[in-house]
């Protein structure tokens, strides 16, 4: 059965016009029909358009959570370590209830963030305080140690220079006369009678020097002096030492010791 479009009136399926209206039903699809419209004779009268329903208001946006920009904040100054647990609470409280609050609440990635970075302040500030306290410790350590080798090697040196005055009829000129000789026997310019390390200047973190003088021309020198200084003050080493032919070791914290500073006990 063919349904006129215009009348909604029923046809054989061979029809070519309306019996009802007369109009062409050559591309007229079958519709379905409304139930008002089923056994109607007359013309199609315009059916009333209902207004439509009113629609609800829509719902407001999420709200930032207060604490996940808090737990954020204070996961960014981690530093400080009541910010790191501060951050970490918020996290927590904050996550919670954001996933109570069936979508009224956002921050949640805010939330984590301050959780991360609020666990890696309370994991690295222990670390950093235990730092803060062993590296000043091991640094004096070292600067002590570096002290008693620079006392020790003075005493070798004074040794040396006896040693070598003994032999050759003066002091020596330099550091390097008392280290090794290139040569393959002992010379005056290489007495072989302290450390290649010593005679060069420099060990333990602290810098030496030795100055001689001839007193009366004769090419032997009467009396020596030897400087050891830290190559960093208050890194290598902190105090600064002086010897002679004395034998006795002096010492001064601020400036190069010279004969006028205290001896050391």
């Amino acid at each position: 059965m063919k349904t006129c479009a215009n009348c909604g009136g029923t046809n054989l399926d061979d029809a070519q016009f309306c019996q009802m209206c007369g109009r062409s039903l050559a591309a007229t699809e079958a519709v379905p029909l409304a139930p008002s419209m089923l056994g109607q004779t007359g013309p199609p009268q315009p059916s009333p358009i209902s207004p439509a329903a009113p629609q609800p208001p829509g719902a407001p946006p999420p709200e930032t959570s207060g604490m996940a920009v808090g737990s954020q904040i204070c996961g960014i100054l981690f530093v400080f370590f009541p910010a790191a647990i501060t951050a970490v609470v918020l996290g927590h409280i904050s996550r919670s209830e954001i996933r109570r609050s069936a979508g009224r609440l956002k921050g949640d990635g805010m939330a984590l963030a301050g959780l991360i970075l609020g666990y890696v302040g309370i994991s690295v500030i222990p670390i950093l305080i235990i730092a803060a306290i062993a590296i000043p410790n091991l640094l004096r350590s070292r600067m002590a140690a570096n002290e008693a080798s620079a006392v020790s090697s003075l005493r070798t040196i004074n040794v040396a220079c006896v040693q070598y005055a003994t032999q050759y009829k003066g002091y020596p000129a330099s550091l390097a006369n008392l280290g090794p000789s290139p040569y393959k026997t002992p010379d005056r310019g290489g007495a072989d009678l302290i450390e290649a390390t010593l005679a060069g200047g420099t060990k333990s973190g602290y810098l030496f020097r030795l100055e001689a003088h001839d007193d009366d021309n004769d090419g032997y020198a009467d009396h020596y002096q030897v400087w050891a200084d830290p190559v960093g003050t208050g890194i290598t080493g902190q105090r600064h030492f002086f010897t002679d032919e004395t034998g006795i070791i002096r010492a001064r914290r601020v400036s190069p010791a010279d004969a006028e500073s205290s001896p050391i006990e």
